[in-house]
């Protein structure tokens, strides 16, 4: 079992993706697990990390228009910060991936990629990683 790493991500903007796959590939090159997991885990209530494209960004344009339309900003929400709609996007994406590695990489698809989603920026914000093998 390796360290526990992190790093942060800076957001500029209330609702954006950044792809994180490079970060993350380092740190499971710099582990020495040739075969095993990856844990990838977001510590915040309005963020969240997924799995998805990295090669067209219209796919993030379009994820994201449908997350507003599945979760708009709504008048009758409680929550006295006035982000609830980010804390909904955040539970319906999720906080944590794992991820198989395999030759000591990021065992992906050729299309994907790994997105910290940002929906409640602009922030700095912590990403956890633990890799688990050999």
């Amino acid at each position: 079992m390796t360290a526990l790493s992190r790093f942060n991500v800076k957001t500029n903007r209330q609702a954006e993706w950044i792809n994180i796959t490079g970060e993350v590939q380092k740190i499971v090159s710099a582990s020495g697990v040739s075969e095993g997991i990856c844990v990838i885990f977001v510590p915040h209530t309005t963020a969240a990390v997924t799995i998805n494209e990295n090669a067209d960004p219209d796919v993030v344009h379009d994820v994201l228009l449908a997350l507003d339309a599945v979760s708009p900003d709504r008048r009758e929400f409680r929550h006295a910060e006035g982000n609830s709609a980010a804390h909904t996007k955040s539970s319906i994406v999720g906080p944590s991936l794992t991820i198989i590695v395999s030759g000591a990489k990021l065992l992906l698809g050729t299309w994907q990629g790994i997105w910290f989603n940002e929906y409640d920026g602009p922030r700095t914000r912590r990403v956890l990683i633990r890799v688990l093998g050999d």
